[in-house]
Protein backbone atom coordinates (compact mmCIF):
# COMPACT_ATOMS: atom_id res chain seq x y z
CA UNK A 1 0.00 0.00 0.00
CA UNK A 2 1.36 3.66 -0.77
CA UNK A 3 0.52 7.03 -1.37
CA UNK A 4 1.58 9.41 -3.73
CA UNK A 5 1.20 13.37 -3.76
CA UNK A 6 2.21 16.56 -5.85
CA UNK A 7 3.84 19.72 -5.11
CA UNK A 8 0.02 20.84 -3.82
CA UNK A 9 0.17 17.83 -1.75
CA UNK A 10 -2.76 16.51 -4.01
CA UNK A 11 -2.76 12.70 -2.78
CA UNK A 12 -3.03 9.41 -4.23
CA UNK A 13 -3.23 5.58 -2.63
CA UNK A 14 -2.80 3.00 -4.26
CA UNK A 15 -1.53 -1.03 -3.69
CA UNK A 16 1.11 -2.87 -6.00
CA UNK A 17 3.21 -5.36 -5.99
CA UNK A 18 5.75 -3.65 -7.46
CA UNK A 19 6.56 -0.52 -5.47
CA UNK A 20 9.70 0.36 -7.66
CA UNK A 21 7.92 -0.30 -10.70
CA UNK A 22 4.73 1.49 -9.83
CA UNK A 23 6.59 4.61 -8.82
CA UNK A 24 8.40 4.75 -12.21
CA UNK A 25 5.00 4.39 -14.09
CA UNK A 26 3.63 7.47 -12.00
CA UNK A 27 6.99 9.56 -12.57
CA UNK A 28 6.71 9.04 -16.57
CA UNK A 29 2.93 9.96 -16.32
CA UNK A 30 1.88 6.08 -17.34
CA UNK A 31 -1.08 6.07 -14.72
CA UNK A 32 -3.82 7.63 -16.85
CA UNK A 33 -6.41 10.03 -15.17
CA UNK A 34 -6.54 11.57 -12.48
CA UNK A 35 -2.57 10.24 -11.43
CA UNK A 36 -0.95 11.66 -14.47
CA UNK A 37 -4.11 15.24 -14.76
CA UNK A 38 -2.34 16.21 -11.04
CA UNK A 39 0.93 15.20 -11.94
CA UNK A 40 1.27 12.40 -8.64
CA UNK A 41 4.91 11.23 -8.65
CA UNK A 42 5.98 11.40 -5.23
CA UNK A 43 5.74 8.72 -2.91
CA UNK A 44 5.19 10.16 0.38
CA UNK A 45 4.63 6.73 2.21
CA UNK A 46 4.39 3.04 1.76
CA UNK A 47 3.20 -0.28 4.09
CA UNK A 48 4.80 -3.52 3.03
CA UNK A 49 2.22 -6.76 3.62
CA UNK A 50 3.18 -10.60 2.85
CA UNK A 51 -0.94 -10.88 2.06
CA UNK A 52 -1.42 -9.31 -0.60
CA UNK A 53 -5.95 -9.20 0.85
CA UNK A 54 -4.37 -7.12 3.61
CA UNK A 55 -2.68 -4.58 1.57
CA UNK A 56 -5.78 -4.38 -0.54
CA UNK A 57 -7.60 -4.37 3.07
CA UNK A 58 -5.38 -1.06 4.04
CA UNK A 59 -5.43 0.54 1.21
CA UNK A 60 -9.32 0.74 1.18
CA UNK A 61 -9.60 1.77 5.02
CA UNK A 62 -7.27 4.63 3.94
CA UNK A 63 -8.92 5.44 1.36
CA UNK A 64 -12.38 6.19 3.60
CA UNK A 65 -10.00 8.00 5.72
CA UNK A 66 -10.53 12.02 5.71
CA UNK A 67 -7.69 13.78 4.49
CA UNK A 68 -6.38 15.17 7.70
CA UNK A 69 -6.17 11.53 8.73
CA UNK A 70 -3.78 10.52 6.06
CA UNK A 71 -1.90 13.87 6.38
CA UNK A 72 -1.17 12.78 10.11
CA UNK A 73 -0.61 9.38 8.94
CA UNK A 74 2.21 10.75 6.38
CA UNK A 75 3.89 13.49 8.86
CA UNK A 76 4.14 10.89 11.34
CA UNK A 77 6.67 8.88 9.36
CA UNK A 78 7.56 11.72 7.07
CA UNK A 79 7.30 14.71 8.39
CA UNK A 80 9.15 16.89 5.52
CA UNK A 81 7.07 14.90 2.77
CA UNK A 82 10.01 13.78 0.92
CA UNK A 83 9.77 12.03 -2.10
CA UNK A 84 11.15 8.16 -0.31
CA UNK A 85 11.96 7.13 -4.15
CA UNK A 86 14.42 9.82 -4.94
CA UNK A 87 17.76 7.85 -3.90
CA UNK A 88 16.56 4.97 -5.50
CA UNK A 89 17.11 7.09 -8.74
CA UNK A 90 19.68 9.68 -8.44
CA UNK A 91 18.42 11.59 -11.40
CA UNK A 92 16.01 11.00 -14.21
CA UNK A 93 18.11 8.98 -16.76
CA UNK A 94 18.35 6.63 -14.01
CA UNK A 95 15.05 5.61 -14.40
CA UNK A 96 14.12 2.91 -16.89
CA UNK A 97 11.93 3.73 -19.31
CA UNK A 98 9.18 1.57 -19.41
CA UNK A 99 7.17 0.90 -22.55
CA UNK A 100 3.89 1.97 -23.04
CA UNK A 101 2.21 -1.42 -23.20
CA UNK A 102 3.60 -2.20 -19.89
CA UNK A 103 1.03 0.38 -18.48
CA UNK A 104 -2.12 -1.02 -16.23
CA UNK A 105 -5.03 -0.13 -16.14
CA UNK A 106 -5.82 0.26 -12.90
CA UNK A 107 -3.77 0.92 -9.35
CA UNK A 108 -4.44 -2.53 -8.31
CA UNK A 109 -3.96 -4.75 -11.37
CA UNK A 110 -0.93 -6.41 -10.87
CA UNK A 111 -1.41 -6.98 -6.79
CA UNK A 112 -4.96 -8.67 -7.40
CA UNK A 113 -3.91 -10.78 -10.42
CA UNK A 114 -0.81 -12.02 -8.95
CA UNK A 115 1.50 -9.64 -9.92
CA UNK A 116 3.95 -9.02 -13.16
CA UNK A 117 3.74 -7.48 -15.66
CA UNK A 118 1.47 -7.74 -18.93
Amino acid sequence: MYMVANRSRTLYTGVTGRLTGRVIQHKQGLMEGFRSRYRIHWLVYFEVYRDVRNAIAREKQVKRWRREKKVALIERHNPAWEDLSERWFENEKQIPRLRPDYRRDSARDDSAKGGGWR
